[in-house]
């Protein structure tokens, strides 16, 4: 069976430094930090003080204020999100087939927040149980590609995926996969998180996983340099939607890009730490490239996991030198993680539309916050550092690993390519 062309005719941002895709673009190739001081709880106690909060956010200015308390944080941030990529997109409601339209987003976590808040309430009381009637509908991971899929009468496949931090590239690999293969035509994807809670930060923190830089919040996520000390945890969404290219073509949709290939590996080393020599990386990156039936040399750029974190940088860093060569050299890499902090599940749909948003506009984002050279890393590679570079891309791959030795990889390609 022949394999059916899938491209991106919507996208839809909800991060911290954009609540859409044109503030969120602009944020990035400006290179703004979405780091700060925690707003949403008294942090003082805690060993980081700081995250990368969605900022001016109001539910009810897109969410009516009944159906917003029937949801965490997280859901609400995925139907924000989703409904500005549904509306990019253009569709004409009475003539869309939405039984061959579905949903698959991702989460890492869902709805933490919902969690910690009955829990904490019920061990405040007596012992008698008294618990949200919304709390398990709340929580649960996969309810925002319900609440999507509800919103706008979606029937088409709907489920969530779960890999941590690799979550909603995943979630966008499942949704290609579903179109190419002919179960779908219409796939509303991506991914959100709302993890910026007393149990989220406590527990990352007991993991030494977060910078502790209290002092200058806004320079703490810097990927590649020698100084690094943690990631910085962030929240918000970002949403996709993938059209198989006749059924966009037909309808007159405007396309940003092709979907070209996705790749999965396992490291199969370590329930936190990334293989020392990239192993799990280098192999997510070739799967991709063999699904595209591409050449290493095609890539003009990648979209780095690069957390910050001292281990995780430099075995991504190895990896993309064993896979690409000499041609390593010749690419811009980057970590937009630098401004928005990692959004854990989320991470993958915001960086894939970085990605997809470079093709468009010929501008690569920097990796902000560098100071120092890690004399561990290659310093021939081109890291994008500080300022964003004009280029054209043609070609461009987004990587996200996560806790479990989970690894991701999505490839996006100018139409035509």
């Amino acid at each position: 069976m022949a394999l059916r062309r899938v491209v991106v005719t919507g996208l839809g941002a909800l991060t911290p430094i954009g609540n859409n895709i044109e503030e969120y673009w602009n944020g990035l190739i400006n290179g703004v930090s979405g780091a700060a001081p925690i707003t949403y709880y008294d942090a003082s106690k805690f060993r980081t003080h700081f995250a990368c909060e969605v900022k001016n956010f109001n539910v009810e200015d897109f969410i009516d204020r009944k159906e917003a308390r029937k949801m965490d944080r997280y859901a609400q941030y995925a139907l924000v999100a989703a409904d500005e990529a549904v509306q990019d997109a253009g569709f004409n409601f009475e003539k869309l087939d939405k039984d061959r339209a579905g949903v698959i987003w991702g989460s890492g976590i869902g709805g933490l927040e919902t969690f910690q808040i009955e829990v904490l309430n019920y061990a405040a009381g007596d012992g008698t149980p008294k618990f949200n009637p919304f709390f398990i509908p709340k929580m649960i991971a996969d309810i925002a590609g319900g609440h999507i899929s509800i919103k706008y009468g979606f029937r088409g496949p709907n489920f969530t995926t779960v890999s941590a931090c690799a979550s909603s590239t995943n979630a966008i690999i499942d949704a290609f996969n579903y179109i190419r293969l002919g179960h779908a035509d219409v796939m509303v994807t991506g991914g959100s998180e709302a993890a910026v809670t007393i149990a989220g930060m406590g527990g990352f923190n007991a993991m030494h996983a977060l910078s502790t830089r209290n002092d200058d919040p806004k320079t703490a996520s810097r990927p590649m340099d020698k100084d690094r000390d943690g990631f910085v945890l962030g929240e918000g969404a970002g949403a996709l939607i993938l059209e198989e290219y006749e059924h966009a073509i037909a309808r007159g949709a405007t396309i940003y890009c092709e979907i070209g290939g996705g790749g999965m590996s396992a490291d199969a080393h370590h329930i936190t730490a990334p293989h020392p020599e990239g192993l799990g990386a280098k192999n997510v990156m070739l799967n991709c490239l063999r699904d595209a039936g591409l050449k290493p040399t095609d890539v003009d750029g990648v979209n780095m996991h690069g957390t910050s974190t001292p281990l995780g940088d430099m075995a991504e860093s190895k990896a993309i030198e064993q896979v690409f060569g000499e041609h390593a050299y010749t690419m811009n890499l980057n970590s937009t993680k630098s401004m928005t902090g990692h959004l854990l599940g989320a991470a993958g749909a915001i960086e894939t539309i970085s990605a997809i948003l470079s093709i468009k506009h010929g501008i690569v984002p920097p990796t902000i916050n560098h100071f120092t050279d890690d004399e561990k890393i290659d310093p021939k590679l081109n890291f994008t550092f500080n300022v964003a570079q004009k280029r054209e891309m043609n070609v461009v791959m987004s990587n996200t690993f996560g806790f479990g030795g989970h690894n991701a990889c999505v490839l996006v390609k100018k139409l035509g390519f």
